[in-house]
């Protein structure tokens, strides 16, 4: 039913019992309103849990309204934009400036096969009222391709707000859609952009240990541009701690699992403006994939398809008129002004609080989309992994805290890394191995998995059926680890990462002083490629077994080095062990982990770096650019190289690594995560 507003007048017995009332109650009615005279806001209690009246909608020919008594969430009509987010008495928390910049929208990043690419704001030509009660509003603002002009993104597009009774903020949805025999098209780029207002949002979280004032946008405008445009060196700040420093939109990157809470508070007045991602289903890439989370501008957004450190693998091609559907979101835009403690760590953990809230919610049961469905129509897969490497025990082992997870069919046990069509599902297994996946869209997936600690990705052999309301019980299931003799020596963790190993101080004309002293983001700092020909001007790393330590003497980057501007050549790294005997047959086998890559192959040489052919020579691999981006992994790559023993001999021996690119960035290379060297398979 609609709310209604119902007038009426009071009789005199009512008025002289409110007015004992309030003489009754004056102390702590003034005592509110200094506190509200102190804060110049309208404060809420923690977790913002307050009464409200009925949402209302109020529709025109150009904007659409809606109010619950805690926001004011004002929509272009028909084009779906936000327009403004009244809070607190703010009559728009976000920034705009009309007539065509918004303070929220979506939009997609595409072009036609062999086309110049362009950002393209989706915007709606019919507005539907979906749900209107006074206990929620959902709005539809739809756009259909075939109806648009063509030189538009061929998609059906339909963004859906809702504004619930109680709820400080609002939710928001996209249903994007291609039709049987759509033109080709490759799109980039899926996200939701959100713009607080520039005057009042200063301090930026995206997690309890990156939260920290920010530069003006003003400054970058004003700054040096560095590597690439997104890198800028602040040559003059509004605020003097800002200048001489690097501020680039990459250095507060997250993996997607860790997407789920950033946003921006205002000191004056005391505001948090958050955006809440409760799931990751509908992100792509699969949990441990980087994405952007806020930068200068202020700037929040919401990242559903990207190629941020995963390069044009991660471009979604659609080709031979092949339909496709999917649903963004929804996410949420939380705001909240607490009392007593008004700080920025108070706002930060009531946030937190919303956000554990809205993840045990999920799937929500009030979306009213039939492409979203609720948990009912969902099904799940539990199971135990286990793991089995001989070597390590005669026996399977319990997996423990591993990555398992649902996505789109594959041919190979990475094929989740570059899925941007279809949903993923994961979770982490117990101290025993075990997992359970729930709410999974009913459909055919497979399981992958990876395991902290061992080399390689699992990948069930199995196809896997999801039916609503269903339960599929897989039981044990053993990923066989790679694996083909003892481990002779090995260089790293198997963890998808180069956190490990030796991350250099920055160069003090490009550092980033928040990141100073905190060890786990040192590798967030600008330029650190630039370190190593610092470090090696004339040679090359060195690394002896049993002797070097990885966390010190293994740069984190193997990367070239630039001879002049725009020219660089590659660099080869040497790694010494001894071997006490070699059998006269059988293969040696290098296990080789990549974290990372840019355009670039890996040579490797035993013992003679001027053989005419490498021993072994990976693929020229990686468009991730997670090197200059700041990244501590971008794409995992594994590789598995049998080294005849022929190449060995008793005593000393050397591997060398090259990364075999000429030309191109100083950025360009690999990061490795982990290097085995396993002897000949011992004979029964």
């Amino acid at each position: 039913m609609e709310a209604k507003l119902i007038w009426w007048s009071p009789s005199p017995s009512w008025l002289m019992l409110s007015t004992l009332c309030l003489l009754l109650c004056a102390p702590q009615l003034q005592t509110s309103s200094a506190t509200v005279a102190a804060a110049g806001t309208v404060p809420i209690p923690a977790g913002n849990v307050v009464p409200s009246a009925g949402v209302k909608l109020t529709s025109g020919k150009d904007e659409a309204m809606i109010d619950n008594g805690i926001i004011q969430l004002t929509l272009t009509n028909p084009g779906g934009f936000v327009r403004a987010l009244k809070y607190q008495g703010v009559e728009n928390v976000l920034e705009t400036h009309e007539p065509d910049d918004f303070g929220g929208y979506f939009d997609v990043s595409w072009d036609h096969p062999g086309g110049e690419g362009k950002t393209e704001q989706v915007v709606g030509t019919k507005f539907t009222v979906i749900t209107e009660t006074e206990d929620q509003v959902e709005l539809s603002f739809s756009s259909s391709w075939a109806a648009s002009p063509k030189d538009l993104v061929p998609l059906n597009v339909d963004k859906r707000f809702i504004v619930r009774k109680g709820v400080s903020g609002f939710y928001w949805y996209v249903i994007v859609e291609r039709l049987k025999g759509w033109p080709d098209v490759d799109m980039d780029q899926h996200r939701m952009v959100f713009r607080p207002k520039i005057t009042m949002f200063k301090y930026m979280a995206v997690s309890d240990e990156i939260q920290k004032m920010m530069p003006a946008y003003k400054d970058r405008e004003t700054g040096e541009k560095l590597a690439y445009p997104e890198a800028v060196l602040l040559t003059t700040a509004i605020e003097p701690e800002f200048k001489d420093q690097v501020d680039d939109k990459y250095q507060y990157s997250m993996e997607i699992k860790d997407h789920k809470l950033k946003g921006w508070i205002s000191d004056d007045p005391k505001i948090g403006f958050w955006v809440i991602s409760p799931s990751e289903e509908y992100v792509a890439g699969g949990p441990n994939k980087p994405e952007l989370t806020c930068h200068c501008g202020p700037i929040c957004l919401a990242m559903f398809t990207s190629v941020h450190y995963s390069g044009l693998d991660m471009v979604t091609e659609y080709r031979n008129g092949e339909p496709w559907k999917k649903v963004f979101g929804p996410v949420m835009v939380y705001l909240n002004s607490i009392v007593p403690s008004n700080d920025h760590a108070a706002l930060w953990q009531d946030a937190k609080a919303q956000m554990e809230k809205e993840v045990k919610n999920w799937p929500y049961s009030f979306v009213q989309s039939e492409d979203y469905l609720p948990a009912a129509k969902r099904g799940s897969v539990s199971g135990q992994l286990l793991v089995d490497d001989k070597v390590l025990s005669p026996t399977p082992k319990e997996a423990c805290t591993a990555y398992v997870g649902l996505a789109l069919p594959g041919t190979t046990e990475v094929a989740f890394q570059f899925d941007v069509k279809g949903y993923q599902f994961w979770t982490q297994t117990d101290q025993k191995g075990n997992f359970v996946i729930k709410n999974v869209r009913p459909g055919d997936y497979n399981l992958y998995g990876w395991v902290p600690g061992v080399v390689g990705t699992f990948k069930h052999p199995d196809l896997i059926t999801i039916q609503p309301g269903n339960e599929v019980k897989l039981g044990p299931v053993t990923y066989k680890a790679p694996r083909n003799g003892p481990t002779l020596w090995e260089i790293g963790i198997p963890d998808r990462s180069a956190a490990e190993f030796f991350v250099p101080d920055p160069d003090p004309k490009f550092v980033n002083k928040f990141f100073v002293d905190k060890p786990n983001d040192k590798y967030r700092q600008y330029g650190l490629w630039l370190r190593y020909p610092e470090l090696y001007p004339k040679s090359d790393l060195v690394f002896d077994i049993g002797v070097s330590n990885y966390s010190k003497d293994w740069f984190f980057a193997h990367v070239l080095r630039e001879v002049k501007p725009g020219d660089c050549e590659p660099t080869t790294w040497q790694i010494n062990f001894d071997l006490p005997d070699v059998p006269p047959a059988g293969n040696y086998t290098l296990q080789l982990a990549l974290a990372g890559a840019l355009e670039t192959n890996t040579f490797v040489y035993v013992n003679n770096l001027n053989a005419k052919a490498p021993a072994f020579a990976t693929e020229r691999v990686g468009k991730d650019n997670a090197i200059a981006r700041h990244g501590i992994h971008g794409i995992y790559w594994f590789f598995s190289a049998g080294l005849p023993s022929n190449l060995f001999v008793k005593g000393k021996n050397s591997i060398f690594l090259r990364a075999a690119r000429s030309g191109g960035f100083p950025f360009m290379g690999v990061m490795y995560d982990y290097i085995r060297l396993e002897a000949p398979p011992t004979q029964p």
